[in-house]
């Protein structure tokens, strides 16, 4: 028996001598994420954003190598290798944001080629960058776009009568997850953001158009049907509210549990019009979510902002709220067309914001698919 018990011991820490530092990494790091399953890529972007919490901001933007500005009321589209970042700052963003509205809209929304599309997808996963997926879906009860109100949200939850198209579409997302492969073979890590803006009224899922239950069960099912159904393994999953809330409590209404998200963020660029809030309020919104990302292990962002306005300094009022005692975003994006072009009163400004340490662009970002310690 003793030496049966010895055996055993040995084998034992055998065992534990295999489970090599990266490997405890990266299991601690499953173990906080929506898939427990996640790919070893996206587990480490995960693990490499978080990591920089407190330290650097990702700046991005959505669809910035597809268009931009001229001037104030000429617009380029589709330009190859064109970039108003790159135009102003010399660099690219470091993170790259795009829809899925043009893979499951049976009429898209400025109509795009998808082969296009990928290949921009592609281009900004070489140059390093985060990638994030939002979705304006149109409205599959109406066939018309994201903005008709017809309500929706019963209607493709299990048992309703659209439930087997809104499954359709969500197979769509997922054949591009399963085909967004490296040179290695090695599957993209995406950050999903549906529903986003649910707080506002403005798209078919927001708050007068279904109920909170209604709402947490759309999120739920959608997550879970990619998982686990699908087989979806490189997303991260983003809760993306409008800027309707200033208690946590209130940014928690609709929220459908830890288990399900990996990013709390806000769209907002009503408080940062001179007609709208005031900044003091993206401070206060941006503390709530730093402190409920760092208490529940998530990522935080400010998913959207930009603004169209004149405003010279308009930067430096953002970068300003990004160094305010507990803020602590992991990342921003910008929207398409709302940030400086060459030429634009905001251009010397932006530069000014890209060169300041906190601020990450592609050409000093760290390589976010290498584990960090």
């Amino acid at each position: 028996m003793k030496r049966v018990y010895i055996y055993i011991v040995i084998a034992l820490c055998g065992v534990s001598a295999c489970t090599s530092p990266r490997q405890r990494i990266l299991e601690d790091t499953r173990l906080s994420l929506v898939d427990k399953h996640t790919t070893d890529l996206t587990a480490i972007l995960f693990h490499n954003l978080k990591q920089m919490t407190g330290k650097y901001v990702v700046y991005g933007q959505h669809n910035y190598e597809m268009d931009g500005f001229d001037s104030d009321t000429s617009r380029w589209r589709d330009e190859e290798n064109r970039c108003d970042a790159y135009d102003v700052t010399g660099a690219y963003p470091a993170m790259a944001s795009f829809d899925f509205l043009h893979f499951t809209n049976p009429v898209s929304w400025e109509t795009k080629n998808l082969d296009y599309i990928k290949s921009k997808f592609y281009a900004a996963y070489e140059r390093g960058n985060v990638l994030t997926f939002c979705w304006h879906y149109y409205n599959p009860v109406t066939g018309n776009n994201f903005y008709d109100t017809t309500q929706v949200v019963k209607h493709i939850l299990p048992g309703g009568s659209r439930h087997e198209t809104f499954k359709s579409d969500l197979k769509i997302i997922a054949d591009f997850a399963h085909n967004a492969k490296n040179h290695a073979g090695e599957l993209i890590p995406i950050i999903f953001r549906p529903w986003h803006e649910f707080d506002g009224n403005w798209f078919w899922w927001g708050r007068n158009h279904c109920t909170v239950e209604e709402f947490k069960e759309l999120y739920r099912f959608t997550v879970t049907y990619l998982r686990d159904s699908l087989q979806v393994h490189n997303f991260l999953y983003a809760f993306s509210s409008d800027c309707g809330f200033t208690t946590e409590k209130e940014f928690l209404e609709r929220y459908p549990g830890d288990e399900y998200v990996d990013v709390v963020g806000m769209d907002n660029y009503w408080d940062f019009r001179p007609d709208g809030g005031d900044t003091s309020l993206v401070v206060l919104k941006s503390r709530i979510l730093t402190k409920y990302a760092k208490e529940h292990n998530k990522l935080s962002a400010i998913t959207e902002t930009g603004t169209q306005t004149r405003d010279s300094l308009w930067y430096s009022q953002l970068l300003n709220i990004l160094y305010f005692e507990g803020v602590e975003l992991n990342y921003l994006c910008t929207w398409s067309g709302f940030a400086p072009y060459k030429g634009h009163p905001a251009a010397s400004d932006f530069y000014q914001f890209k060169e300041d340490s906190l601020i990450l662009f592609a050409d000093e970002a760290p390589d976010f698919y290498v584990l960090t310690k």
